[in-house]
């Protein structure tokens, strides 16, 4: 009998072909947009679904940075007011990695090295950069998709309670030099409740002992 470790993991059923978009129309135009989508999809049963309507944010996609010390076993975090966080009792100042979204004709690396020259002052170069993951933050409701980074960086040329970010983008950004073991701490505490920040640190938890090996500090510059 074929062992189950052996069988291959199982498959999505549809992919884009089966979807049917009749119409795409923008409800509202500001920073963002919304648009409602009139569609319809095959069904698992073989049938199609009845015609329906969503509405969807458009936020576009963005990049998240996780700055890791290997050698120093350190990470940064950053310190900003966040509106969306205004609902809940706790506060809307949030522990996040760096993260931006992306300009016209700029690729994801380029957005990584971008932002965190504008949000912590660090100088990265694309060989720092380490792809970890793209994921769907919400696709409920909202298109955005994160690509999400590992930076290797020198914690050395780095100052804490360093303020920073850009003014005319209501940007006030506090650097926040701490161990791994203090942001996972943190992150058990309830204390990180941003999406991408969480993801980045259990990633970090699972991964940070072949790092430490693989991607040694470097001062090499660019």
């Amino acid at each position: 009998m074929e062992s189950n470790k052996n069988k291959p993991l199982a498959m999505m059923k549809f992919n884009n072909e089966q979807v049917s978009v009749h119409s795409v129309v923008t409800k509202y135009q500001g920073f963002f947009k919304m648009n409602e989508y009139t569609l319809q999809h095959k069904l698992f049963s073989g049938e199609q679904s009845l015609l329906f309507t969503r509405e969807i944010f458009e936020r576009g996609d963005a990049v998240v940075v996780v700055p890791y010390d290997a050698k120093l076993d350190k990470v940064l975090l950053i310190e900003q007011f966040r509106p969306g966080a205004l609902r809940g009792d706790d506060s809307p100042w949030l522990l996040e990695f760096i993260a931006g979204m992306f300009d016209a004709n700029e690729s994801a690396i380029e957005v990584a090295i971008r932002e965190a020259k504008e949000e912590a002052d660090l100088t990265l170069c694309s060989n720092d950069l380490v792809p970890i993951m793209q994921y769907l933050s919400s696709p409920g409701g909202m298109s955005e998709r994160i690509h999400l980074y590992l930076a290797h960086f020198d914690s050395n040329k780095v100052k804490t309670g360093t303020v920073y970010g850009l003014p005319e983008e209501n940007e006030d950004i506090l650097l926040h030099l701490v161990s791994r073991p203090d942001a996972l701490e943190l992150l058990a505490k309830g204390k990180i409740t941003n999406a991408a920040t969480i993801i980045g640190l259990q990633w970090l938890a699972m991964n940070y002992q072949s790092l430490s090996i693989k991607y040694p500090t470097t001062t090499e510059s660019c």
